[in-house]
């Protein structure tokens, strides 16, 4: 019971930090500018002002960013309910398969997603990745370990 437990807690932990990584407005900054994967805010004067990615970097790799970060947060939303469901549904001695497998293609959708922000953009600026791409790397981790673990899961007696 208490692995499970913790199971659940990794779980959605996972999810909180995809949600973060995918949400937040830091995966990268210079001193005058945040962007993150949905759009750019720029420091004139005082005042922060947004602004659309779209004519910044090519629109192909941009959607591949965005899709990859969405599913990612969908799948793994995805894995802990059906992990839930199949706690009441499984035979006694059978594996979690499903629940690890979507948690596997959660893993391949931020892996993807944060390898193409990475080699893409801000290749040419000055500055450094914020919290945010950071979150999607600690996301991706998490997800295949959680992803191993269903799999190689059997459900026990009660």
């Amino acid at each position: 019971m208490l692995v499970l437990a913790g199971i659940v807690v990794l779980h959605i932990t996972a999810i909180i930090l995809l949600l973060v990584a995918t949400i937040d407005n830091a995966w990268w900054f210079t001193d005058s500018v945040a962007t993150d994967v949905w759009g750019r805010w720029e420091l004139e004067g005082s005042a922060w002002h947004y602004t659309n990615l779209k004519g910044d970097y090519a629109e192909e790799y941009l959607q591949v960013v965005q899709a990859g970060a969405v599913l990612a947060c969908i799948f793994s939303i995805l894995g802990l309910f059906v992990f839930v469901a199949q706690l009441f549904t499984l035979s006694k001695g059978q594996r979690f398969t499903f629940s690890g497998a979507l948690m596997l293609i959660s893993c391949l959708c931020v892996m993807i997603a944060a390898s193409i922000y990475t080699d893409i953009f801000h290749k040419q600026e000055q500055g450094r990745f914020g919290h945010s791409f950071i979150l999607a790397w600690i996301s991706f981790v998490l997800t295949f370990i959680l992803g191993v673990i269903y799999v190689v899961l059997r459900k026990k007696s009660e």
